[in-house]
């Protein structure tokens, strides 16, 4: 078939990648010619595993323009997965939606569907209707479909190409049949509902797993406090069947471009039908909280961070990605750069990104080993694989005092103890050698607690 995609983000790229891989012509569509002109000489402007080596193999059949009239004369599909940016009420700002549909009913000169899958707002597959009637210039019959991704950052191509779903929100037989042209080559199973329906699938789902995080993140806490393992709290509980393991590894909250957003954005929708969403609040107040926890953890060391050699590991909101929206690095560096703490940090991946947020406030550096050489505390804030096999003996060995406050868990206490490091994580005991603590407390900024 022959399909556009209007948007070249993380949704609208690898949507266009996949949709390729499996044999349709694609032409996808942004504004910004600098990314254009990137993707068209086979790179990606933003950090996927697979997806640059997919728009590679799949050139013949991908398009990438500027020119979204040209795309969307003569596609069979137009795919909108513009940027639905959030207001400062939690709502959803659709300009992007409303301006691509416009484009599209001025230029389409055939009967097409088309299919939002960017996070809307209940209802707004009826809005893109409207819009497309008010302004469409030609006489053809061009149908909207809902059709919600499910894409986690780092895990996108396989998200896409392997999805546990296909959901469809569908007003006509007829916009079955063409979404099913497009999606039976993944040989996935569908969900066949109306509009409305599945785009509350996506909100509904997302907002779940938001919920899942902060419930677990709060009995974390419980367990430090009565002196349990969270660990083995979540193996017991996630072999229950009813309940599942994913989304139960306690931390310090989640981050990124989708729950955030999407959990104010429920809240918004059912604040304006006079419901209050009580979870769903209490989710977003417990994220908030979780997210400074280390923070809270170290002043239980230190009076002050004012001079203090600072380490920071892992910038992004979850590792597999260069994305640090809504990362729970960030606030804590704020805080840390407030309070005079001098501050070197190191990831893999987000430190470009980063840079646009603290362009000299920060050292960047090349290793965690460079990261952490003095320094008096190392913060842990993404579980990064590189940071997972790091010889934690070397915490020990290059720090000024190793003193790590490691927000993904990511070491066994057993290591910790062997390592002689002061360690504290979420959810489990803390490793507090004697001889450590002693070296800690030679400095007269520690606490006595």
């Amino acid at each position: 078939m022959d399909i556009a995609v209007a948007g070249a983000g993380y949704v609208g790229l690898v949507t266009a990648a996949c949709l390729a891989e499996k044999g349709h012509k694609v032409a996808c569509v942004d504004i910004d010619a600098g990314k254009v002109a990137l993707l068209q000489s086979g790179k990606s402007p933003i950090y996927e595993p697979g997806l640059e080596e997919l728009l590679k193999k799949n050139r013949e059949r991908l398009l990438f323009t500027t020119d979204g009239a040209a795309a969307y004369r003569r596609a069979d599909v137009i795919i909108i997965a513009v940027g639905t940016p959030e207001e400062p009420d939690g709502s959803v700002n659709l300009r992007y939606v409303r301006e691509a549909a416009k484009q599209i009913a001025e230029a389409a000169e055939k009967d097409c569907v088309v299919a939002v899958k960017s996070t809307v707002p209940v209802g707004t597959g009826d809005q893109v209707e409207r819009w497309i009637e008010e302004n469409r210039k030609n006489p053809v019959h061009i149908e909207v479909v809902a059709n919600p991704e499910f894409l986690s950052q780092g895990t996108a191509v396989k998200d896409m190409l392997y999805a546990s779903r296909i959901v469809l929100g569908v007003e006509s037989p007829q916009a079955e049949k063409v979404m099913k042209e497009v999606y039976d080559p993944f040989a996935l199973p569908y969900v066949v509902t109306d509009r409305k329906s599945a785009e509350m699938v996506k909100y509904a789902a997302n907002v779940f797993l938001a919920l899942k995080i902060s419930y677990i993140n709060e009995i974390a806490n419980v367990c430090e406090m009565v002196g349990a393992n969270i660990e083995d709290v979540t193996a017991g509980m996630g072999m229950d069947p009813r309940i599942g393991s994913q989304f139960l590894r306690a931390g310090i909250g989640y981050g990124g471009s989708c729950f955030p957003k999407d959990t104010k954005a429920l809240h918004w929708l059912a604040a304006g039908c006079d419901y209050e969403l009580k979870t769903v609040q209490a989710a977003m107040e417990v994220n908030e909280r979780q997210k400074v926890k280390l923070i809270e953890k170290a002043r239980t060391y230190v009076n002050h961070f004012r001079g203090l050699e600072v380490a920071v590991l892992g910038l992004t909101f979850k590792p597999g990605t260069d994305d640090i929206r809504e990362a729970p690095s960030l606030a804590n560096i704020a805080v840390l750069l407030e309070e005079g703490a001098n501050v070197r940090v190191w990831d893999p991946a987000g430190m470009e990104n980063a840079k646009r947020v603290f362009q000299k406030e920060v050292v960047y550096c090349s290793t965690i080993a460079e990261a952490i050489t003095n320094a008096d505390i190392c913060f842990i804030f993404t579980e990064w694989q590189e940071i997972r096999q790091f010889d934690i003996r070397q915490y020990a060995a290059l720090m000024k005092t190793p003193l790590v406050l490691d927000g993904r868990n990511c070491y066994s206490l057993d290591s910790a103890r062997e390592a002689g490091i002061i360690y504290e994580s979420v959810g489990r005991e803390r490793v507090c050698p004697a001889e450590v603590r002693r070296r800690l407390l030679e400095n007269v900024d520690v606490r006595n607690g």
